[in-house]
């Protein structure tokens, strides 16, 4: 009997046919997302109840959807974060969920830098302008000598750093467990959260989206923040109260805001798309084909480990293993 592989990711070998000739040459059979978009929970657990592996995007793994998927023995995430799937779901059923840190870094790192400079340049909203006929003069500022927040300084907020470094910019940041031997290396320094807030010309969030780190910028951060300031978001969506936000920036209590993630996506009815001050990309942030390729090569080699009962190198939940579960 065949061994099945759901692959969701609508980027998924689309930079390189590697990775998919790969597991053909393992002998899995590979079935593909045929909507061409984010899969509902419904088209999930239809496609996922015989599958035994999947490579999973954004597509929501519910414990509802989790609870079809009978011959599931390996979950692998195609980026990082793993808040569409339900660890604690797949823990209990013995499936494997890992991750591939390290393959999108520098991808969403330079969208965000991007996005800074879209903000305080205003450049989407001058392309904007002209397009339609007019001829305006936006003032922006300068990135140069200002103070950049980081807000989580995984592996993405470092490599925000080392750009920032570039712009000559003072780098602030906070973090659960700060690293000082690395803020020492670059000239970095950790505070408080409320004290970056305060601090910043330019808020850049890289966190995961958990359960305290949920509207963890709502009315209250949003005060503490300058009038001219802006914040960037290339993380989750969920980090960021867009009610609030919507607020403060029509409100002028900051001055901008450049997001790559959205609480729904796609925000197809946010009124966050009527605001000049606002920038939106479509969760493009690990869509350059140098990530696409890494993530793909890694998401597979997680997956044939799991399933060929080794731990994959990146497990997020190594009690499966320790208990015995997953692919015999």
């Amino acid at each position: 009997m065949s061994i099945k592989v759901l692959i969701t990711p609508r980027t998924f070998g689309s930079s390189s046919s590697g990775p998919a000739d790969l597991m053909r040459e393992l002998g899995y059979e590979l079935v593909f997302n045929p909507y061409g978009r984010i899969l509902t929970e419904e088209e999930m657990a239809e496609h996922i109840a015989d599958a035994d592996g999947i490579i999973v995007g954004l597509d929501p793994l519910s414990k509802e959807v989790l609870a079809r998927a009978k011959n599931l023995k390996v979950i692998s995430k195609y980026g990082v974060g793993i808040d569409n799937i339900d660890l604690e779901a797949a823990t209990e059923r013995g499936i494997m969920v890992a991750n591939a840190p390290g393959t999108n870094n520098v991808a969403v790192a330079e969208l965000a830098v991007g996005l800074m400079l879209d903000v305080a340049r205003r450049i989407s909203l001058c392309d904007r302008m002209i397009r339609s006929g007019q001829w305006s003069k936006q003032q922006g500022f300068q990135l140069q000598g200002k103070t950049l927040g980081l807000i989580g300084t995984g592996l993405i907020g470092r490599e925000v750093a080392k750009r920032a470094k570039g712009f000559d910019m003072e780098i602030i940041c906070s973090d659960l467990y700060p690293d000082y031997e690395w803020a020492e290396s670059i000239g970095a320094s950790y505070m408080e959260t409320g004290d970056v807030l305060r601090k910043a010309d330019v808020v850049s969030l890289h966190l995961p989206l958990v359960k305290n780190t949920y509207h963890m910028i709502s009315t209250e951060q949003f005060a503490m923040m300058k009038e001219t300031a802006i914040l960037i978001n290339t993380a989750r969506g969920g980090l960021v109260d867009e009610a609030a936000l919507l607020e403060a920036l029509k409100n002028g209590v900051i001055a901008g805001a450049g997001f790559d993630v959205y609480e729904e996506e796609p925000p197809l009815n946010s009124p966050l798309r009527e605001l000049d001050n606002m920038v939106l990309t479509a969760h493009i942030g690990a869509h350059t084909k140098e990530a696409a390729t890494a993530m793909a090569y890694l998401s597979v080699e997680n997956l044939r480990a799991g399933l060929s009962g080794s731990a994959p190198k990146f497990l997020c939940n190594p009690e499966v293993v320790e208990a015995g579960g997953g692919a015999q």
